[in-house]
Order: C-alpha cells, then structure tokens, then sequence
C-alpha cells in the first residue's frame, strides 16, 4: 500500500500519513523502526505494511516491503 507523509516528529519517530483516498493514519515509532530510514520529511511518497488495523512498516516507495 502507498501514501503521502503528512507529518513526522524525529523526537517521537512517529508521524501520519495520508492514504491516496484522503484517508489520515498514524504510524508510531515501532513502524519507523521497522524499516532502514533516519527520518521523513512531509509530502514524500512511502509503501505501507499494515499489522492488522495499524502500519507495521514504513519506508520510501523505492524502498520493498518486507512478505507479511
């Protein structure tokens, strides 16, 4: 799954994103950490892993997912 960041605290290494429909999610630090980025910066395109109802991952949209 795609999206846009919308915002991104480096303190927190938390943020939110918004889905292609408009749609606000918020991805916590555990996302962030998941993947091999340093920081996010607002309006940059990612690919998504959900864990079940919240993102599981998160990285830049040239980046791969990881298989669920």
């Amino acid at each position: 799954m795609q999206a846009t960041v919308r915002t991104f605290d480096e303190t927190t290494r938390s943020g939110t994103v918004f889905l292609d429909d408009g749609t606000v999610l918020p991805f916590g630090a555990p996302a962030f950490d998941a993947g091999p980025l340093r920081l996010l910066r607002s309006g940059q395109r990612v690919n998504l892993a959900m864990s079940g109802d919240e993102i599981g991952y998160i990285t830049l949209s040239t980046f791969p997912v990881p298989d669920a």
